[in-house]
């Protein structure tokens, strides 16, 4: 045991250091949360649906609710239910045992609802595409508003997408 203790006073944090957040990025985390609360007037409620992903876009998900996003702060929540939500995030090409249960998610959510398809998988099936067991891109099986490729895409890029997502919104006549 004390070799190990010794081994990590050696080594020391490993980790890397955060990312710089600079006011560029303050600023535009306040025109989301002003834009959401303008559009919604309420707080964006968002359910994530993972339709057959790796869990890499999960994770980088996850990294927008850590306190460095501090995606609550946006007045941004994730909710259990798709009737509780403004918005549907999508993962992963969409496998074939999936396909009904996004359909109804997506019929579950009141309207007006917003749909972004994130990661590579998502936006075009990825490396899975169309096949016996996947029905590809998220956008073949229910209408999808804004599409965040990457694999993973950062989580930036994600909160970006829900912000594309808002914006349009704004403007577009009701589905």
């Amino acid at each position: 045991m004390w070799q190990i203790l010794r081994q990590i006073a050696r080594t020391g944090i490993v980790s890397e250091p955060a990312p710089r957040m600079d006011d560029t990025m303050r600023l535009e985390a306040g025109r989301l949360q002003d834009e959401i609360l303008a559009t919604l007037g309420q707080a964006l409620t968002i359910r994530e649906v993972d339709a057959g992903s790796c869990n890499g876009c999960e994770l980088e998900i996850h990294a927008i609710n850590n306190p460095y996003y501090n995606l609550e702060g946006l007045g941004i929540k994730f909710v259990a239910s798709p009737r509780h939500a403004d918005m549907l995030l999508v993962t992963g090409p969409v496998s074939r045992h999936m396909a009904e249960a996004l359909r109804r998610t997506y019929e579950a959510t009141p309207e007006p609802k917003l749909v972004v398809a994130v990661g590579d998988c998502g936006c075009s099936g990825g490396i899975f595409g169309e096949s016996y067991a996947s029905c590809g891109r998220v956008a073949d099986v229910i209408p999808v508003d804004v599409e965040v490729p990457g694999c993973p895409p950062l989580p930036i890029e994600i909160l970006r997408g829900i912000l594309t997502a808002v914006k349009r919104d704004a403007g577009a006549p009701r589905r």
